[in-house]
Parts: structure tokens; sequence; C-alpha cells
């Protein structure tokens, strides 16, 4: 596929997203948004919607304003999508194994080469600092019991 149908195709998903994210607006007030001290069912998905939305438009705009030189996807990108996707599936069946910690550092880890950070030390701040935050956040702060796993 050429770049500029891609970049065509990507518009006209930017416009599905957006207008996706304003449905479930929409929809969400229906539901009702309720108060802050007692949250209604539909204040998390209007924010969703709203995100969703901003995000599209965001995108949608960039591409735009890029033209026909737009990016699509560069070499490896195939390598990229199968490389991320199978560190997503090995963090799943990992998880009650070795724990949820452990996992999380190693799988942001391993996001951070595929993505190219620069040398070791930067993807190792990044998982240790990802995992550390997550177990101060949910074990700590939100009594959130997040699997063990047999070292655990």
């Amino acid at each position: 596929m050429e770049r500029a149908a891609m970049l065509r195709l990507g518009n006209v998903f930017n416009l599905f997203l957006a207008a996706l994210g304003v449905a479930i607006v929409v929809v969400s007030v229906g539901y009702g948004f309720g108060s802050l001290a007692r949250p209604g069912p539909g204040l998390y998905p209007a924010f969703l919607g709203a995100a969703i939305a901003v995000c599209a438009l965001f995108v949608l705009v960039g591409d735009l304003h890029a033209g026909s030189g737009g990016r699509g996807p560069g070499r490896g990108a195939g390598f990229t999508l199968f490389a991320m996707t199978a560190t997503f599936s090995l963090w799943i069946l990992a998880m009650p194994l070795l724990g949820y910690v452990l996992v999380t550092l190693l799988a942001v880890f391993s996001f951070g080469k595929i993505m190219r950070l620069e040398g070791w030390r930067k993807p190792l701040a990044l998982s240790v600092g990802t995992a550390l935050f997550i177990y101060v956040l949910f074990d700590h702060w939100l009594y959130v019991d997040l699997p063990r796993g047999l070292l655990g």
C-alpha cells in the first residue's frame, strides 16, 4: 500500500476514533456523573471518551499538518509489532509463576530495548522505577494483592 493511501486510511481511522470518543461521552451522560464525593457510573466513561476523542484529534491534526510526507510504518515495524506482542503475551503467562513485580520489571526492560532506548542504564532505570512505583502504589497505598508468584 502506498504511503498516501495509508495516510488517508489513518485519517479515516482517527476520525472514527474521535467520533467514537464523542459517542462514549454522549452515552455516559445518560448514566449520570454523580458528585465528587460519590461518583456516578458515567463519570469514568465520560473522561475516557473525552480522552479518546482529544487524542485522536491531536493525531489527525498532526498527520494533516505533515501532509503527504506523513510517517507510515518504517523499517522493522513488523519485528517491533511482533516483539511487543510476544512481550505482552509472555508477561501474562509468566505472571503467575514469577509474580507481578518481577515480570513487570522484565517486561518494561524488554519494551525499552525493543523501543531502542540507548544503552542498558536507561531501560534498567525505567524498568526498576516502574516496578517499584507499581509495587508501592498497589501493595502499600491501595492495598491490592498483586500476584506474588512461586518466589514470593
